[in-house]
């Protein structure tokens, strides 16, 4: 790892949604015999060096410390609390930044099992420096409206933005990316592929 930042790579895992639609908490739900989380933590073994994992509050910090060995893992994780509550994702992504030891993270939600490293290399290999999001999407002509902005890179130089976003009470992720420098890459099922971004919303989905 690099003290300045350069060639750390940071991922940051958003458990801090109240799970609504599911009934329960969806990170620490039991899916293919393991919790949901773990399935990711697995995934991000020998890709990064450390994740900042975004939870609620201190009970469920407490619960997700119960379950997760730290010492399973290659890299370093982080078990934090959003900065900001009741504030969506965009609260989970401010919390994060402010807690990388790089300049960019990889955001991934609790929700998503079936990211591969194929996708964690892929986007971290289109990381450049004029940009402050690597945001992929899936329609080339309407790429806003069908990007993925919760499996995307940021840049820590646009917390003040999301700062300012949660103050206006303005929590629309795709709000933040039309603001800052973003460079969108597609879901073409070749270099990324659509099968990434499978959420586990429902108790039917599983």
């Amino acid at each position: 790892m690099s003290n300045n930042g350069e060639n750390i790579q940071s991922c940051i895992i958003l458990c801090g949604g109240q799970s609504r639609r599911m009934g329960q908490d969806k990170g620490s739900m039991i899916i293919h015999n393991q919790p949901m989380i773990k399935h990711i933590l697995n995934t991000l073994n020998h890709q990064i060096d450390e994740a900042i994992i975004v939870l609620n509050d201190d009970e469920r910090i407490r619960k997700y410390n119960e379950f997760i060995n730290k010492k399973n893992y290659t890299y370093k994780i982080t078990l934090t609390q959003d900065k900001i509550k009741n504030k969506g994702p965009l609260s989970g992504i401010l919390t994060g930044l402010e807690n990388i030891n790089s300049q960019y993270a990889l955001t991934i939600p609790c929700d998503s099992p079936y990211i591969t490293k194929k996708y964690i290399n892929t986007i971290y290999n289109e990381i450049e420096n004029q940009y402050q999001a690597i945001v992929p999407y899936h329609d080339k002509n309407n790429k806003l409206q069908t990007s993925e902005p919760l499996h995307s890179i940021y840049n820590k130089n646009i917390t003040p933005t999301i700062e300012k976003q949660i103050q206006n009470n303005t929590l629309h992720i795709k709000g933040l990316i039309e603001q800052i420098k973003t460079k969108y890459i597609q879901i073409d099922n070749k270099k990324i592929e659509k099968k990434e971004f499978k959420n586990l919303n429902r108790p039917e989905d599983i």
